[in-house]
This record gives structure tokens, C-alpha cells and sequence, in this order.
């Protein structure tokens, strides 16, 4: 931690790079929770098409909090969340709204973009739980490695968190509905391959990372930090 940018107090302001960052993970959010009703077919494995997209999430958060520090990862997680409940609320609204008479395409519309509260509660749960344990894990992470060996803290923390995000998703969506075995087999084969997204993206990853990092002057340890979830205050 000798080097300069270890000492560098994380911008008081948000910069456009900031910004930026922030509003791919938020995208990339969105767009998964939009197409995950249509199941794709991998070899043998049928999962939601949203495991090409919901990964990069992580990807980004494993930026935010290895550039910024824990609690610029923690506020983007909540506004990530903020948005995802405006857009499943105005999707509802508009599902609700009585169509016009010479619109053929309700049912349809309601098939694809409609959703059960049941799994509505399990993706916002999943995603709280698996977001800040990925955060956590990688801001522990660095300082015990001192940062170093960026790539165990990236798929070490996506481990982690992919982990309890597929696991919380399919028990509160579907223990009752479908067997126990059946249930771990399916988080499992999700989790296997989120993660699998975030080793194959290990040197995109050092690309940004190193580039954020020289543009930004920061490199933030979160020695100090209070790791509440729900504390969204920066210290000064």
C-alpha cells in the first residue's frame, strides 16, 4: 500500500467516469430482469437468457468497489435497486391500463412483461444479499492482500455472491413448487456459470480497473469503513 493513489481519500464530487460506471451497471440490471423470462438452452442446461447480462453487474460492482471503495459500491447497489423497483412498478402500471380497442397485443404484453410477487420479492432479495457480499468480500479482500492479486479478489467475491444470489433466488421462488435436489441443481448450474462469466472477463476487468484508477487518481482501501448495508453517508 505504498504506492500514492493507496493514500488517496476516494473525490468528494462524482465524476463522469463515476457516472458512467454506475449507469452500466444499472443498464445491465434492467436489460437482465427484462429478458430473464425467456429460458435459453446451454448443452444440457435451460436457464434464463438473463445469465448473458445479469454477470456483468458483478463485473462492474467488482470495479466500484476496487476503484471507489465499499461505500460508492454500496450507494450504487441502492440506486441500482431504486431503479429496478421504479421500472417493475411502471411495468405493472402499464400492464394494469385497460388497452386501446384496436391494440390486439395484451396478452402478450402481460405474458412478457408481467411478473408473480412471489418472484419479484426472490429477485430483489437475491440481489440486496449477493451485491453486498460481493462488495464485502472484495473490500476485505484488498486489504488483506494488501491489493494485490486483483483477480482472487474479483472471482473470489463473485464466488461469494453469485453463490448466495442463485441459492436465496431459487429457494424463496420456488421451494413448495418444485423439489429440494431440483432447486440446488439449478442455482448451482447458475452459479457455475455467472462465475464462469467473471473468469473469462478477469482481463477486461484489469483493463478498466487500471485505466479508472490512472484517470481517477484513487485507489481505495476500506480500512475505515462501516460495512452497514444501509449506511449511505461517506465519512469526510
Amino acid at each position: 500500500m505504498n504506492d500514492l493513489l493507496a493514500t488517496t481519500p476516494p473525490p468528494r464530487g462524482y465524476s463522469g467516469a463515476f457516472l458512467a460506471v454506475t449507469a452500466g451497471f444499472v443498464t445491465a440490471l434492467l436489460v437482465s430482469n427484462i429478458i430473464a423470462v425467456k429460458l435459453v438452452q446451454f448443452g444440457p442446461w435451460a436457464v434464463p437468457a438473463a445469465v448473458i447480462v445479469f454477470p456483468v453487474s458483478y463485473i462492474i460492482g467488482d470495479i466500484l468497489t476496487e476503484v471507489y471503495g465499499y461505500h460508492r459500491a454500496r450507494l450504487v447497489i441502492w440506486i441500482g435497486f431504486g431503479c429496478n423497483l421504479l421500472a417493475t412498478t411502471a411495468i405493472a402500471a402499464a400492464i394494469v391500463l385497460p388497452p386501446a380497442p384496436f391494440w390486439p397485443h395484451q396478452e402478450a404484453y402481460e405474458q412478457i412483461l408481467g411478473f408473480a410477487p412471489r418472484l419479484l420479492l426472490a429477485s430483489f432479495a437475491a440481489y440486496l444479499a449477493g451485491e453486498f457480499a460481493n462488495a464485502y468480500v472484495l473490500a476485505r479482500l484488498k486489504i488483506l492482500t494488501a491489493g494485490r492479486w486483483l483477480w482472487l479478489r474479483t472471482i473470489g467475491s463473485t464466488l461469494v455472491g453469485q453463490g448466495l444470489d442463485s441459492m436465496i433466488f431459487m429457494i424463496v421462488a420456488f421451494s413448495g413448487i418444485i423439489p429440494g435436489q431440483a432447486i440446488v441443481a439449478a442455482a448451482a448450474t447458475q452459479w457455475l456459470i455467472k462465475s464462469g462469466y467473471e473468469v473469462l472477463a478477469t482481463p477486461l476487468t484489469y483493463l478498466i480497473v487500471g485505466l479508472l484508477k490512472r484517470h481517477e487518481g484513487v485507489d481505495v482501501y476500506d480500512e475505515d469503513t462501516d460495512f452497514n448495508p444501509f449506511r449511505l453517508r461517506e465519512r469526510r
